[in-house]
């Protein structure tokens, strides 16, 4: 092995505005172009989860190197978190919405006579 291919998802809250999404895959690509011994490969919007539109980057660490794989990492999930707190871009949180129906008052009468 001469190289690591690394592939992670991240997922944005449901709420960011559509012009902001659209530019995350490039920002995605700014950030991991800043690393050294890194080849971008791609960044794109990957699915709709139930909480989170996911986004799924991949890059290569040009080593074999597991300490370089893991500082690399790190140095992007920072400037991830940078980058999105700069634009108001939050990180999706497991949420699930209930939604309640009002029913008709009258049907819940029991007649006990």
């Amino acid at each position: 092995m001469r190289q690591r291919r690394v592939v992670f998802n991240i997922g944005v809250a449901y709420e960011t505005p559509r012009a902001a999404l659209q530019e995350i895959p490039a920002l995605l690509r700014t950030i991991i172009e800043r690393c050294p011994k890194v080849r971008f490969d791609r960044a794109h919007l990957f699915q709709f989860d139930p909480s989170a539109l996911t986004f799924q980057i991949v890059y290569y660490v040009l080593t074999d190197d597991y300490k370089t794989y893991m500082d690399t990492q790190q140095e992007i999930n920072f400037g991830i978190l940078e980058a999105f707190a700069e634009r108001s871009i939050t990180l999706a949180r497991p949420t699930q919405v209930i939604a309640l129906q009002q029913t008709n008052p009258e049907a819940l009468k029991i007649d006990l006579d």
